[in-house]
């Protein structure tokens, strides 16, 4: 009898010291979550004047040196002067990226990419169809090209989604021109147009605002079809993305598959951010956006543009889409993306998953 009341009592004991310690670890992530909100809040106030500074070339929130939220100052180049070292108590961090540019092959780089290679996986090549997600792609209205993110759907139709300045090239491309894989910047002879390269049309796309004014997503959809176009990358990529999306946060291992660096890993280094990026159309500034870092470098180069980037956590996270790439630094170490939520929700889609 003694010995079932001391079991009981200690099965309660257990439950209780359980419960104090799941609700610390939840007010230590909720104060964790505030603290970041807190400054969001102060970079937002302070991003304007930041980025007036000659040399800055955005602002965003991650963890500073000593591993507390932080305000980042992303810099064209070591040395600018004017940055202070905290805003209202917050640290500021400065951090040498380079300039951002949007990350489509253009029409004036090198040669051609594959079509001469023998990897039958080279994203470069065309793909019997349907074709992968992460491989070339383009708008037959210009010798260049960029990736296919993934296939997405309304519930009725399924479509390519990439940037806008791989499939609407910079918002002058019509509507409905043809979408090609691989993009004509990889074809053989190189920048000839074959419609059976075709896997769709233009169908609907965010304009860029290249007059100061902030945008928040550089995306494009193509209408395309099951027969024409697959959802999962080619074998040695990550597979086929979950249907379900996730918010990224800072220290989020991620990953991509794309035309030029093929499957690459990385972090994200901040959130929220602010970046000018540079188009053959002039400079757009950005807001909201997610940054992406592999000290490595070579996460993404010219060609990526429009690759998913997914988590790469064990379990049911893995795979889930967070952003959409669009931009980086010149040395690939750096990786910009617009939050998924704000692409599909633009365009009234989900992604067509697993």
């Amino acid at each position: 009898m003694k010995r079932r009341l001391f079991c009981k009592i200690l099965l309660v004991v257990v439950a209780v010291f359980s419960l104090l310690a799941l609700s610390g670890v939840l007010f230590a992530q909720g104060r964790s979550e505030d603290a970041f909100e807190r400054v969001i809040e102060i970079q937002e106030k302070n991003s304007h004047r930041l980025m007036a500074i000659e040399g800055v070339e955005g602002t965003g929130t991650g963890l500073g040196q000593s591993g507390r939220p932080a305000i980042k100052v992303f810099t064209a180049e070591p040395g600018v002067a004017g940055i202070p070292q905290e805003l209202d108590g917050v640290p500021v961090q400065t951090v040498v990226t380079g300039k951002f540019y949007a990350l489509k092959k253009p029409p004036w780089a090198g040669g051609p990419g594959g079509g001469e290679e023998e990897e039958p996986t080279d994203p470069t090549d065309r793909f019997p169809r349907p074709v992968p997600i992460g491989v070339s792609t383009g708008n037959e209205g210009e010798c260049s090209a960029g990736t296919i993110g993934c296939r997405v759907t309304d519930g009725a139709d399924v479509y390519a989604l990439s940037n806008n300045h791989v499939f609407a090239l910079e918002d002058t491309a019509s509507i409905p021109s043809l979408v090609l894989q691989p993009g004509r910047f990889d074809v053989v002879p190189q920048c000839v147009i074959d419609p059976l390269d075709s896997i769709g049309t233009l169908f609907d796309y965010e304009p860029i605002a290249f007059d100061g004014s902030p945008n928040t997503i550089d995306a494009a959809i193509a209408l395309s079809d099951e027969s024409w176009l697959d959802k999962a990358t080619p074998s040695d990529g990550y597979g086929t993305p979950k249907s379900t999306i996730a918010t990224a946060y800072v220290n989020q291992r991620v990953q991509k598959y794309g035309r030029t660096t093929r499957l690459t890993k990385g972090q994200v280094w901040a959130t929220n951010v602010e970046m000018d990026v540079i188009y053959s159309s002039g400079t757009a500034h950005f807001v909201d956006q997610i940054m992406v870092v592999d000290m490595s470098g070579g996460f993404i180069l010219s060609g990526d543009s429009g690759s998913l980037l997914v988590s790469d956590g064990r379990g049911k996270s893995k795979g889930q889409p967070v952003g959409l790439l669009f931009a980086g630094d010149e040395a690939g170490i750096f990786g910009l993306a617009n939050r998924i939520d704000l692409v599909l929700d633009r365009f009234n889609v989900t992604i067509d998953g697993k």
